[in-house]
């Protein structure tokens, strides 16, 4: 089984959770959106993520979509897994689940509930020392935990806790964190990480720039990140941003909070990646005016990328 190591780079994909109509699993689609994915250049998969709704999932049908994803993948793509949760019995559990079943690493976002430096240190410590040997991501997303994680705070977990082996970085303005990890790795001798960034990816060609090793985010378009991040590698910086530039207007649209998950479940039914855009309850839906919209931002697009032969 391949783990999950501080040389993750690429694109990891947060997938979504497909439904039917009626709010049900729907396992087939599931496969339809890894094949989706892998075509498009995923190079891994986060599950039961945020974006994911692994909130309205119950236990079991968390362990029997991963277990549909992993199948799929088939060993192909490494598969991390969102655990998140305020007590660590229900995060032991889940992990053993999830890396008993074929997962490469997990993704531990820190609970609202922690106020200051040394709460969230001890807390990642002991979720280390709770894990075991498995490998995990620490979340950075202030915006919803409303957990602010300072550079030392990061770089004390990182030199502390030997299993946390990736940041997702998804604070802003937050790029002066990368800036600060990556001269601590260079100039201090300290371990590097993988950093992978979030936020739909609308500010991948600067968090690439600033070091980041690419993007673990969600987006109807894993391509658009595929390319920036394999432009900026290859130093054709001009390429990437007019790419990047071309699906801006969508993804910015796409991040709008509250509705930004429907917006992307309606485009991936679109390109037929799921048979249906349906969120299970409490879940946002599209106007006619939305929809109209964002058909228009995708007659856009379409028209840029011909312009930039892609």
């Amino acid at each position: 089984m391949t783990r999950l190591t501080e040389d993750a780079n690429g694109v990891y994909i947060i997938a979504l959770t497909p439904f039917t109509d009626t709010g049900a699993l729907d396992l087939d689609s599931t496969d339809r959106m890894v094949d989706f994915y892998m075509e498009r250049g995923a190079t891994g998969l986060t599950v039961l993520g945020m974006m994911g709704e692994a909130q309205k999932l119950t236990t079991e049908e968390s362990q029997t979509y991963v277990k549909r994803i992993l199948k799929r993948v088939d060993g192909r793509l490494p598969v991390v897994a969102g655990v998140s949760s305020a007590g660590f019995a229900p995060m032991k559990t889940l992990t053993e689940m999830m890396m008993g079943d074929g997962a490469a690493g997990v993704m531990i976002a820190p609970p609202s509930t922690l106020r200051n430096d040394q709460q969230i240190i001890g807390y990642y410590q002991q979720a280390g020392d709770f894990l075991g040997d498995v490998p995990f991501v620490l979340q950075d997303f202030p915006l919803v935990t409303s957990v602010t994680i300072p550079v030392s705070v990061i770089q004390t977990i990182i030199d502390q806790v030997p299993t946390c082996v990736c940041l997702k970085h998804e604070d802003w303005p937050g790029l002066s964190k990368i800036t600060a990890l990556r001269k601590s790795a260079e100039t201090q001798g300290k371990r590097r990480i993988s950093i992978l960034c979030g936020n739909g990816g609308m500010f991948l060609p600067e968090e690439m720039a600033r070091g980041a090793d690419g993007a673990m985010t969600g987006f109807a378009y894993p391509e658009m990140m595929r390319d920036v991040v394999r432009f900026q590698r290859e130093g054709e910086l001009a390429r990437s941003q007019d790419i990047f530039d071309a699906y801006l207007p969508l993804a910015r649209y796409e991040q709008q909070p509250g509705l930004g998950l429907s917006i992307r479940k309606y485009i991936m039914a679109k390109r037929g990646a799921i048979a249906s855009a349906a969120l299970r309850k409490p879940g946002s839906s599209l106007s006619k005016d939305d929809i109209s919209e964002i058909e228009r931002l995708i007659e856009r697009q379409t028209e840029r990328l011909q312009e930039l032969g892609q």
